[in-house]
């Protein structure tokens, strides 16, 4: 029997490799399975232009993450930063945006991963759904019991989600023909630019490893020799990636399966399984990441009195947040719940977080032009990736309200929170009886 007990710090158990895996676990999300099909269908060979731009814009939003990260390593992370640099209601409201990102970002990722599994062994959706729960299952677990073993599965998730991806490229080279790189401007360049901000959402995920900044062991070398190691594999394996697509037209195939397409090729029958197993590998990795980072910023929140109490529990065996790990079960279980019943669908809930998660890149990268003020080489990467992600926040449409709408929960609580705190002080002591005073004496 497991005895949980109160313990109120966090341990340092992340060293480099698990940082590293972590990073791109957190950034090499489901995007990769659909979106390199998807830019290549909207914008043809050209789509390469895009994402040589991200790919050399990658390393700088990724240090302007690692470099906070090492000079305040902390679990509010982003929120801690802009707490830093703007004030502590500023920074508040950016760790709400992040925490509520993940309860329906994580499923969404989940379903994606349990969808490209069902879909490679030709399963139905209740499979997609089972696959999914225990995805979430397995982040939840991972990160319950610590940093350490996650960070070690991470890695072993991580290295065989390269191997595959690595073999796809090495498989489509010798199909890729240069007649498929003409036209290579063959639906205008507007389209291009649509394509880049679409390749943007496969760039977002630096700031969730800033939450786990105060479990490394040695912030300053895990999160910035960590965190440029990591863009370069990751910038790599996407380009490679939409190269192969493109090289062998993969993409007209079908945008969403071109990857799938690649795999299974030359691997016959195995194919579908292997398609169907990195799919589920990249999304739990991803979601590994997330859940770390939202447990963290909840239990930082809910330690300085900015979130419910309850949060801020701790376990007492593996020194996890088991708290904020319980408000995440909640949320996952809502979340499927709602979309196992029909009432909403995969495309609804896509749509929630992708304001609330450029909000917090935004909150952190402003924060990175304050509070890196020393150093000239990190106010400027901060610019350019407060730049390049402020350009994009227009396009998320109508996921604009629901970051109104947490923000308003934001200020609902804020305000009983204060009111409940200005009530206990005001409240006069209990005066004692004679008979009492009497009994003492």
């Amino acid at each position: 029997m497991i005895v949980m007990k109160e313990s109120n710090s966090l341990q340092n158990h992340i060293g480099m490799p698990q940082a590293i895996a972590l990073y791109i676990g957190a950034v090499l999300g489901s995007g990769i399975l659909i979106v390199p099909g998807l830019a290549a269908e909207m914008a043809g060979p050209a789509s390469l232009l895009a994402w040589g731009f991200m790919t050399l814009l990658i390393l700088p939003m990724a240090l302007s993450m690692g470099l906070l990260s090492a000079k305040f390593p902390n679990a509010g992370g982003v929120s801690h930063f802009v707490t830093l640099a703007f004030g502590e209601r500023a920074g508040t409201l950016v760790g709400w945006f992040f925490l509520m990102s993940v309860p329906i970002g994580a499923p969404v990722a989940a379903l994606t991963g349990g969808g490209y599994m069902s879909a490679a062994m030709g399963w139905g959706e209740p499979a997609r759904i089972a696959l999914a729960a225990a995805i979430l299952a397995t982040g939840l677990g991972m990160n319950w019991v610590g940093m350490q073993l996650a960070g070690k599965v991470q890695i072993a998730v991580v290295v065989a989600i390269v191997a595959v991806l690595v073999f796809a490229f090495a498989a489509a080279l010798p199909r890729m023909d240069s007649a498929s790189f003409t036209p290579f401007v063959p639906h205008g360049w507007m389209n291009v630019g649509k394509a880049t901000a679409i390749l943007f959402w496969c760039f977002i995920g630096w700031e969730a490893v800033s939450h786990l900044s105060e479990e490394f062991k040695d912030p300053q070398r895990a999160a910035v020799k960590g965190v440029t190691i990591s863009a370069i594999i990751v910038g790599a394996l996407y380009f490679l990636t939409a190269l192969a697509v493109v090289g062998t037209e993969s993409y007209l195939k079908g945008s969403s399966s071109s990857l799938v397409w690649m795999i299974t090729r030359p691997l016959g029958h195995w194919g579908g399984l292997v398609a169907g197993l990195t799919g589920l590998f990249i999304c739990t990795a991803t979601i590994i990441a997330y859940v770390g980072a939202a447990s963290r910023v909840a239990y930082a929140m809910a330690r300085q009195g900015h979130a419910p109490q309850w949060m801020s529990r701790m376990s007492g065996r593996f020194h996890t947040p088991i708290g904020a790990l319980a408000f995440l079960l909640l949320c996952f279980t809502t979340v499927m719940t709602l979309y196992g019943s029909g009432l909403v669908s995969l495309t609804t809930l896509i749509t929630f977080p992708n304001a609330t998660f450029i909000l917090t890149y935004i909150g952190g990268c402003a924060a990175g032009i304050r509070l890196l003020k020393g150093s000239r080489f990190g106010v400027t990467i901060s610019w350019i990736s407060f730049a390049a992600t402020a350009a994009v926040f227009p396009f998320t449409g109508m996921a604009i309200a629901y970051p109104g709408i947490i923000a308003v929960f934001y200020l609902t609580f804020s305000y009983y929170n204060n009111k409940r705190k200005t009530a206990i002080k005001t409240q006069p002591a209990p005066v004692k009886r004679p008979e009492q005073r009497s009994e003492v004496s």
